[in-house]
């Protein structure tokens, strides 16, 4: 019996992988690279890469990297001072499991991230569990942090529903035996989810899985 409902966080709660990836590119472009959003789709969203390997990989000295990334993250940092947009249905899919459901969000940002977009965008006092970067020793695609949110709130895989958008939360959640269910976004929309119990248009395809009076 499905007892909490386990939320990635980046591009499927908040559209803060558009922001985060249009900050990249810009910078890309600005030291003369051009970064599209299907390499990054697959390379960064689905394959876990990191944005310095990504450099070296366009042919970036390790300055370069250094620098572009460094500039990337002041604008995004700037970026999260203000409410980022949420996914179409978030807010009213929490607000019809709230109450009927534990909640928590599992993510690879770091907390202060997730706590200033939580705040700005009105998602504070949904989730009564957030594992974020800070957690774990391993991210995802690494079974850690949904391991890490069961154990804390005292539950089986059996017990949980995950939900994504990109092939790496899945391999996480998968992994971590937890049946998952994707919603991809435009950057995640091409990766493979052969793993994923169904994917979905939109998160309040969920209410669709679940034992709840709709």
């Amino acid at each position: 019996m499905i007892q909490a409902i386990l939320w990635d966080n980046d591009g499927l709660l908040l559209d803060s992988e558009t922001v985060f990836f249009e900050l990249t590119r810009s910078v890309f472009s600005e030291f003369g690279y051009e970064l599209t959003e299907e390499y990054w789709g697959i390379e960064y969203l689905g394959k876990a890469k990191r944005t310095r390997e990504i450099a070296r990989e366009f042919g970036m000295t390790p300055d370069h990297a250094d620098r572009l990334i460094a500039l990337r993250n002041r604008r995004f940092f700037e970026a999260l001072q203000h409410p980022l947009p949420l996914r179409p249905k978030v807010r009213e899919t929490l607000d019809r499991l709230f109450g009927s459901f534990r909640m928590a969000v599992v993510t690879g940002s770091p907390r202060e991230k997730v706590e200033m977009m939580h705040y700005s965008s009105g998602l504070d006092g949904y989730f009564d569990l957030i594992i974020t970067h800070d957690d774990v020793e391993w991210t995802k695609p690494h079974p850690e942090p949904y391991t890490t949110a069961l154990e804390r709130l005292g539950l089986e895989p059996e017990n949980a529903l995950a939900v994504e958008d990109s092939q790496r939360g899945l391999e996480s959640a998968h992994a971590a035996g937890i049946v998952c269910i994707v919603v991809p976004n435009h950057l995640t929309r091409i990766q493979q989810f052969e793993k994923a119990h169904a994917v979905e248009p939109d998160v309040s395809a969920v209410l669709r899985y679940l034992s709840i009076d709709r």
